[in-house]
């Protein structure tokens, strides 16, 4: 059967206006199945097979925003921020865990803290899904540890002030609430067109609700899409904003349902959406950057909240926002409190506490960590701690619930991309522009190793709680040279020592950090070799900046298998229970098949030891 090919992406004629200009052409989704070698991921495990290739529709510019064109090919304008194709995963009707994940939930026996362990009457078979994060520290899909076994307050419990929503109780706690305005019906300036499907209602009531929704950005537009559908080309709904690009987007896990999902989404403007796609409902946050006028290049539901998320700008502020409370003028608050920069020790900058009573309108808390872009963030599984990333190539670690920096590490060179938690909450992975991926201890404050396998810049590092368990890891990493990279990490090759340096107290790094302080300080009484930060002690002041540690003193891990899977630069990564899916900047997304014999052996420990051997 002859299949024409798709239309091009843009029109050749320009936009509107443009010397030889004509009519815009609106493409559709394209899916594709390749096959053969150089479409396979080969692992101990197993082969990941790649199942289909979904290129999603870039939108035209819209004609308010017609192209400046430079010839000076040494022009610095500018351009405005932008992000690659990013996907939100959610699951609306809860699943039980998997027999076939490696991870395992009987930690009663492993080295787990405390405050990440199930309750001792809990069991696993209790422990129900609540849905996929995307770009966090919990995989897609799954959650790591189940909510009941996690001890964390919740954020601002002790303020009153934070008790009523808009200033009145709930009169049904039990009653999702929505946004206000119908974003098909809107004559909102910000959003240019919504686009439907024709048989939505029908889609909707087909649709498994074990299945997967994802929401991609790409461009000016966002897609809500149906990837188990016999169609997931086909997008349920389309919506084309006039001027602003959706750099981020993340789903409330604590309220999805099958008749509600919950959604936020940070734009190039600054501009914050509140969506519900079953309705069609939406809200305006920070509407014209009356709060922060910066980008938001990162966005997450504060965990195991219905009202809170938190936002982080390109002008290195975290701010959280209530999703129904209005926008004020926002003026800092205990300016006599803040700490200059200039100081030796740096500070968690809070102009705004959640502790404040002024809690009428929006923000709900404003902290500031530099002037510095901040790049990606993500929250711990014990729902205390915030990892955060900057341009800078600091890589901040937060008690978000006493709004305090506990630690700060720095980049061997350039800014850090990427950030995610391992599903115990034990390790970082960080990804940066220096082509690393590198692993952090929370228990030790230390970096443990580097993973050198790119050629360029990290932009997405992700776990596989599937294969990991207590002792072994697995990660993956993909970047722009077009790579997706595996890595298999093993607790055992902290014990093993690299060249002829000497290691102690379980730590790959607590000797060369205890010979670097006491270089630095001139006294070991200063020295602490544990810092256990989950069990929530408070580290001394002297611990919060960290010395960059020495590559040649740092183990480094060799991937176990990396492959170049596009022709453009990828830019999410994400787990699930049957796949790994992975896009690009271009709008491409790839899912691989899981190896569909051996995804419960012991292939990934095995692995990991052999692959911990090399370093």
């Amino acid at each position: 059967m002859f299949v024409l090919p798709p239309p091009p992406r843009y029109p050749v004629a320009g936009y509107p206006g443009a010397p030889g200009g004509g009519q815009l052409i609106e493409t559709n989704n394209t899916i594709t199945h390749p096959t053969g070698p150089e479409h396979q991921l080969v692992v101990g495990e197993g082969t990941y097979v790649l199942q289909d290739d979904l290129h999603l529709a870039t939108p035209p510019p819209h004609p308010s925003e017609a192209p400046v064109h430079n010839p000076n090919p040494l022009a610095t304008t500018v351009s405005p921020p932008t992000a690659g194709t990013k996907l939100s995963i959610v699951v609306v009707a809860p699943r039980q865990q998997s027999q076939s994940r490696l991870f395992r939930f009987d930690t009663a026996r492993s080295q787990l803290p405390p405050s990440i362990q199930e309750l001792p009457n809990e069991s696993s078979s209790q422990a129900s899904d609540s849905g996929s994060q995307s770009a966090n520290g919990v995989a897609n899909g799954s959650t790591a540890f189940p909510r009941e076994g996690l001890h964390a307050p919740a954020f601002g419990s002790g303020n009153s002030a934070l008790a009523v929503v808009n200033g009145k109780d709930s009169k049904d706690p039990l009653k999702r609430r929505k946004p206000k305005s119908n974003i098909v019906k809107s004559n909102s300036s910000f959003v240019s067109r919504v686009i439907p499907h024709e048989a939505l209602t029908k889609r909707l009531q087909e649709h498994n609700p074990n299945g997967l929704f994802a929401f991609a950005n790409v461009n000016r537009a966002l897609q809500w899409l149906d990837l188990t559908s016999p169609t997931k080309e086909e997008h349920l709904t389309k919506i084309l904003f006039t001027k602003a690009h959706a750099l981020c987007h993340d789903v409330n896990q604590s309220t999805k349902g099958p008749s509600h999902v919950d959604m936020i989404l940070g734009f190039s403007t600054g501009d914050i959406i509140w969506y519900e796609p079953m309705s069609q409902k939406y809200a305006r946050i920070n509407k014209n950057g009356a709060i922060n006028n910066t980008p938001v290049s990162d966005i997450r539901w504060l965990p195991n909240s219905e009202n809170l998320f938190l936002a982080a700008h390109m002008d290195g502020s975290l701010i959280v926002y209530d999703k129904e409370k209005e926008d004020a003028q926002f003026v800092a608050e205990d300016q006599e409190q803040v700490q200059p920069e200039t100081e030796k020790q740096p500070r968690l900058m809070v102009k705004k506490s959640v502790n404040s009573k002024n809690q009428k309108f929006n923000p709900v808390s404003y902290w500031k960590t530099s002037n510095s872009k901040i790049n990606s963030f993500a929250f711990s599984p014990d729902c205390r701690h915030l990892a955060v990333v900057s341009e800078d190539g600091s890589f901040r670690i937060i008690d978000f619930l006493k709004e305090l920096l506990l630690h700060q590490f720095n980049s061997y060179y350039g800014g850090m991309m990427c950030v995610c938690w391992s599903p115990d909450g034990r390790y970082i992975v960080t990804g940066g522009q220096d082509d690393l991926v590198s692993i952090w201890s929370l228990e030790d404050s230390a970096l443990v190793a580097r993973c050198q396998g790119h050629n360029s810049w990290v932009t997405a590092v992700q776990f596989d709680p599937w294969r990991c368990d207590e002792r072994n890891y697995r990660i993956g990493s993909v970047g722009e040279d077009c790579r997706l990279l595996l890595w298999d990490f093993s607790v055992g090759m902290l014990h093993r020592p690299r060249a002829a340096s000497v290691r102690q107290r379980n730590s790959v790094t607590s000797a060369t950090l205890k010979m670097q302080r006491t270089r630095t300080d001139g006294s070991a009484t200063r020295l602490r070799s544990n810092s256990n930060l989950t069990s929530g002690s408070i580290v001394d002041e002297e611990e919060v900046v960290h010395p960059v540690e020495p590559r040649a003193r740092t183990a480094m891990l060799p991937p176990v298998m990396t492959k170049k899977v596009d022709e453009h630069p990828l830019c999410w990564l994400g787990f699930e229970e049957d796949c790994i899916m992975a896009s690009c900047s271009n709008g491409h997304i790839l899912t691989y098949d899981r190896p569909k014999e051996g995804a419960g052996s012991d292939a990934a420990p095995s692995t990991a030891s052999a692959s911990a051997s090399n370093a």
